[in-house]
């Protein structure tokens, strides 16, 4: 099921062109309380069976909306941490005055569904409620790759992390190395990998971060960019694709 965020911080579900929302239903069945966020649907959805159930109950029974009428935020605004080696859908990435070199990556990215602590390979993926892109935007000036500069400060300037356009639950994917990504830059051809070209595997990400943090529900693991890293100007338009999940655009402006 493709889990989305949409309007006043609502859930639904996405089923071919519309959205069907879910959220009215789970509070009703008491699984959510009015006013939720992401991260308690998200924690819902992965840790209790009835309310997933309840959920696709909902998404097959429910009056729906045409997906062109309703504005789709990022999955999760509030992630408990990114791990990597958000934006709202469709908004634009600002280049900083600061930097005249920026670039990005598309990336396939796990959410935490249940609490990883310790957890091995073969249990790995067991704690992963779903699949979305991001998008990890640097920025590669010589001044910023010193010794008295960070990854994050790199990677933190505002709008450098893209997340949409929904979240694919984990059921509908069946290996997340398995997957092509593609990627256009201003309709030519920038990227064109699989995520079986990663060095590390997911259930190798998993297994060393839960080694040494708890990964709670709505926790990113994003997994990096096998090849196609290209630098950004204003006006450009990115769209990229991941199999099985999704296509999502973005915009590219100079910071005014």
């Amino acid at each position: 099921m493709k889990i989305c965020h949409y309007n006043e911080y609502q859930v639904g579900a996405v089923i071919a062109d519309r959205v069907h929302p879910l959220g009215e239903t789970l509070i009703k069945a008491g699984h959510l309380k009015p006013g939720y966020t992401m991260l308690e649907a998200i924690a819902v959805l992965a840790n209790e069976p009835a309310a997933m159930k309840c959920a696709r109950f909902s998404a097959q029974s429910s009056s729906s909306a045409p997906i062109a009428s309703v504005r789709l935020l990022a999955p999760i605004l509030n992630p408990p941490a990114i791990w990597a080696a958000a934006a709202s859908p469709g908004g634009p990435v600002i280049l900083p005055k600061i930097s005249k070199d920026v670039d990005f990556e598309c990336e396939l990215c796990a959410v935490i569904g249940k609490t990883a602590r310790h957890v091995g390979e073969e249990q790995a993926l067991d704690h992963v409620f779903g699949y979305t892109i991001l998008w990890d935007f640097s920025q590669r000036d010589p001044w910023g790759r010193g010794r008295q500069n960070t990854r994050n400060i790199r990677k933190g300037f505002d709008t450098f992390t893209g997340l949409g356009p929904w979240i694919v639950t984990r059921d509908e994917i069946d290996d997340p190395q398995d997957l092509a990504i593609r990627v256009e830059q201003n309709g030519k051809p920038a990227m064109n990998a699989h995520t079986g070209d990663m060095i590390c595997t997911l259930r190798e990400h998993i297994r060393f971060l839960s080694g040494v943090t708890t990964l709670k529900a709505g926790v990113l693991i994003t997994t990096g960019t096998p090849a196609g890293v290209a630098k950004l100007a204003d006006g450009d338009h990115l769209r990229g694709s991941i199999e099985k999940i999704g296509e999502m655009e973005v915009e590219v402006r100079a910071e005014r």
